[in-house]
């Protein structure tokens, strides 16, 4: 358990088989939005915020583990049987630790825009973005934040056609209280040295793997390696999208999540 005996903050939307969705690591619970219109017709969707991701109690850890065991504590607390579960990048990380750790629990996996390991490019990126948070700390310029993960995070042609709205979350960004980033550089911390590749052979349940084809952030043979440690798992790669596939497509990402769950055999 982790530093608070609260549940992590969650929604829940739509009816019929439980399916977590896990955020990446600057996300909320509403940057799924338009991914939970899609499935709350076939699924009870289940969404939560991260401890450091603002609207969950207690204190941010830097363990991944302390994470872990959130979630757990969260699904045994709403759902009484196997989950469907999908996370994107830092939530990827979290979802194959539970697949791995709960093979019984996990009815069926997702995996978006994540990796096996982190790589050194990958963590000489999150460092930036690290000093980023510093910078914003010390300058009190909440956007410069955007200014430094945007090119990386998003794909070029999402920020062209989407140019005015990112402006927009640019300025609104001002009015995030200064603790979520520091909160958000604990997360970040959390990544360092991580590697999964011991953890993900031991995952049995059926596991759908996507990338995203203009990631500027997680190589594609990393989100690959996943799905070749995996036996039986598919593999797919989202045309054009950047590594925030979920914001960029999420009509995409749904179906994504809909064909791991169709390869589940009913008894």
């Amino acid at each position: 358990m982790s530093g608070s005996d609260s549940l992590l903050y969650h929604v829940q939307d739509g009816h019929g088989e439980p399916l977590l969705l896990l955020n990446g690591i600057a996300m909320s619970v509403s940057s799924w939005e338009p991914v939970v219109a899609l499935l709350k017709t076939r699924f009870t969707v289940i969404r939560c915020d991260f401890r450091g991701q603002l609207r969950s109690p207690g204190p941010v850890s830097s363990n991944v583990d302390s994470h872990v065991e959130d979630v757990d504590r969260l699904l045994d607390s709403l759902v009484d049987g196997p989950v469907h579960v999908a996370g994107t990048s830092f939530g990827g990380l979290v979802a194959m630790y539970l697949a791995a750790r709960r093979s019984d629990d996990i009815r069926s996996l997702t995996v978006i825009a994540s990796a096996d390991r982190f790589d050194s490019a990958m963590t000489v990126e999150v460092r930036c973005w690290r000093q980023a948070v510093k910078q914003v700390v010390a300058s009190g310029d909440h956007g410069y934040l955007l200014d430094v993960m945007g090119p990386t995070v998003y794909s070029s042609r999402y920020r062209e056609t989407h140019s005015t709205l990112l402006t927009a979350r640019r300025n609104q960004m001002q009015g995030v209280p200064i603790r979520w980033f520091q909160d958000l550089d604990r997360l970040m911390e959390s990544t360092e040295g991580i590697d999964l590749s011991w953890e993900i052979p031991r995952i049995e349940c059926p596991s759908r793997i996507v990338a995203s084809e203009k990631d500027g952030f997680i190589p594609l043979e990393r989100t690959k390696a996943i799905s070749d440690l995996i036996p039986g798992s598919a593999f797919q790669i989202i045309p054009e999208a950047g590594h925030a596939v979920v914001v960029e497509n999420p009509e995409a990402v749904a179906a994504e999540i809909l064909k791991a769950a169709g390869t589940v055999t009913e008894v």
